[in-house]
């Protein structure tokens, strides 16, 4: 081989790779069928959890350092909806409550503080584990549920967590169970279609079929709710169970019984959680408690279970008729902090009393207050209030329905006709 022959091969091979290079700038990309690469402006419709998952789960699979935890602190704002913001901690300091700093955020972008005076206090009350940053080492990573103030340490007027505790303090010896049945209801992201319905128009058939249901023609939303089931365990919440609801797109699950102010710390972060989930999945979720006003749909509501412990001894049902009588006495009162948009729900028709009046009765979806027959046939156990909107703030209503079963008798109020029941 001489010399200019390496040389014409040298420059064949050169032209050969100047060519590839040319045809390759005109070949489109070879792109995995699970990449969701970006190729231009996202749709609107698009939201943050839509990218790559191949590109998300790269960075997740990031050790964290043994010594350190992310603790998320999670508060609720001036409209009753959950923020939170993340920060690193050392891991000594995330097992207990009360090892936990202080924080603060600005006030003026969640209208809880004026602009020029904006810092507001983040106080840690509860911690659960996260079940979006899951570890294998043996460290969790924390959730952190919080109450707002001033810097001067006063509970902000949005802090119903600081009334509810007034309301539970020196009762520890009640031990009041509560169980909350929080309803919700999911859309596309246009915030306009339920799940499982035509867009701009309704399912061609009416409600019966949808609730507790099975099949793809009547259960719309079960792997959101069970993804929140399964997240909300995992957190430490005591969830109890869910269920499809009466309105197809509505779901339900359950918390508790939890005890005192605990019920609003575990309702809150659920809802944190429910909303984490729903990001995930792209499905907008709301807590209104009637979404959809026309046509013959259920509204959605927070049923709330109570029991003290004299309610759970014999004699019972005395006790629970009493307290009954109590807050028939101040229904007007329990109307006013049961949920924005209540009035659409609680008309005397779809499983509710009317707003106007209070009743109670046995068996009775229909009346304000529910005595179950379990209880009416044992003589103790717990009643239901089904005034709650899906809506309403769980520390206002605990607390509530606390300091007026504990307040002074209220003259009786017979009960629905049980043949009505």
């Amino acid at each position: 081989i001489t010399f200019k022959s390496i040389s014409k091969m040298k420059f064949t091979a050169a032209i050969l790779a100047v060519a590839a290079t040319s045809i390759s700038a005109f070949t489109t990309p070879s792109v995995s069928k699970s990449s969701t690469a970006l190729f231009g402006v996202l749709p609107a419709t698009t939201g943050q959890s839509s990218l790559d998952p191949e590109v998300i789960s790269r960075y997740n699979a990031l050790e964290f350092p043994l010594d350190k935890v992310l603790a998320e602190y999670v508060w609720v704002d001036a409209d009753g909806n959950t923020r939170s913001k993340t920060r690193t901690l050392p891991a000594a300091k995330a097992k207990e409550v009360g090892a936990l700093p202080k924080w603060n955020f600005d006030g003026s972008s969640t209208n809880q503080a004026p602009g020029d005076d904006s810092e507001v206090i983040l106080k840690p009350q509860r911690i659960f584990r996260d079940p979006f940053r899951p570890r294998s080492d043996g460290v969790d990573n924390i959730l952190v549920i919080c109450d707002t103030y001033t810097p001067a340490g006063d509970p902000l007027p949005t802090n119903s967590r600081a009334y509810a505790m007034e309301a539970f303090e020196g009762k520890d010896d009640e031990e009041v169970w509560f169980g909350c049945e929080q309803e919700f209801t999911l859309f596309n992201l246009d915030q306009k279609t339920p799940l499982g319905w035509p867009e701009g128009g309704m399912p061609s058939r009416p409600q019966g079929p949808y609730y507790c249901s099975v099949g793809p023609e009547n259960s719309f939303g079960r792997a959101i709710t069970d993804a929140m089931y399964k997240a909300c365990l995992y957190a430490g919440i005591e969830i109890s169970g869910v269920n499809g609801e009466v309105m197809p797109g509505q779901q339900e699950y359950q918390v508790g019984p939890c005890v005192g102010i605990d019920a609003g710390d575990q309702v809150m972060m659920s809802r944190y959680i429910l909303q984490r989930v729903c990001e995930d999945f792209q499905v907008y979720c709301t807590l209104f408690p009637k979404p959809i006003t026309e046509g013959d749909w259920n509204g959605a509501g927070m049923h709330t279970n109570v029991s003290t412990k004299s309610m759970r001894e014999e004699g019972g049902l005395e006790v629970i008729k009493k307290a009954i009588y109590k807050l028939g006495a101040k229904h007007q009162e329990h109307i006013e902090i049961y949920g924005e948009g209540n009035e659409l729900r609680l008309t005397g028709k779809h499983e509710t009393a009317s707003i106007e009046n209070f009743s109670f009765g046995v068996a009775n979806r229909g009346a304000s207050i529910r005595i179950g027959r379990d209880t009416e046939a044992e003589g103790k156990g717990y009643f239901e209030d089904r005034r709650p909107s899906s809506n309403c703030d769980p520390y206002l209503v605990t607390g509530k329905i606390m300091d007026t079963i504990m307040g002074p008798d209220a003259p009786e109020i017979k009960p629905l006709d049980r043949d009505v029941a």
